[in-house]
């Protein structure tokens, strides 16, 4: 007994739904870049406190620190960016789904976090889980235990 499969509207829907959560990992960002950022932020740190103790390139230990403290700070904001766009743009997506669906606008109503819980549920069952999270304000885990035929989202990173 597995989980089977099908297609509506170039989607794959699950008939059940997955056991574990939804997160994702970008490889190269979260397994190589971010800890190469860290162990040069620390050898950077090493190196600034050297150079001062002997007073030896002074003004580049200086220069290097600031420029991996700008890293340390910009690198995992670039993430955030690139998570929040993506978050808008399913926000839109869901909006457009629902009106093509039911002719009316998403409930206000719903949070952020709710629609993008929401992005799961198949369009038989997404109008009506959508209005049941709307007026029982149930939270994303909530929405995503009561979806029955699951929508994969296999581009979000």
């Amino acid at each position: 007994m597995g989980t089977t499969f099908t297609v509506e509207k170039g989607c794959v829907i699950m008939a059940t739904p997955p056991k574990k959560k939804s997160i994702r990992y970008d490889w190269p960002y979260h397994f190589v870049a971010l800890p190469l950022l860290l162990v040069t932020f620390v050898l950077t740190v090493i190196y600034w406190v050297e150079a001062i103790r002997y007073d030896e390139h002074v003004l580049l230990s200086w220069l290097l620190l600031i420029l991996m403290v700008c890293l340390f700070f910009a690198i995992p904001r670039i993430r955030v960016y690139a998570t929040k766009t993506q978050d808008r743009i399913v926000r839109i997506e869901e909006q457009f789904r629902y009106f093509r669906l039911t002719g009316k606008e998403l409930d206000p109503r719903l949070s952020k976090a709710q629609i993008i819980a929401l992005r799961y549920a198949s369009d038989a069952e997404f109008p009506a889980l959508s209005e049941r999270a709307a007026n029982e304000n149930l939270s994303s885990s909530d929405i995503e235990n009561a979806i029955t035929n699951w929508r994969a989202d296999h581009m979000r990173i």
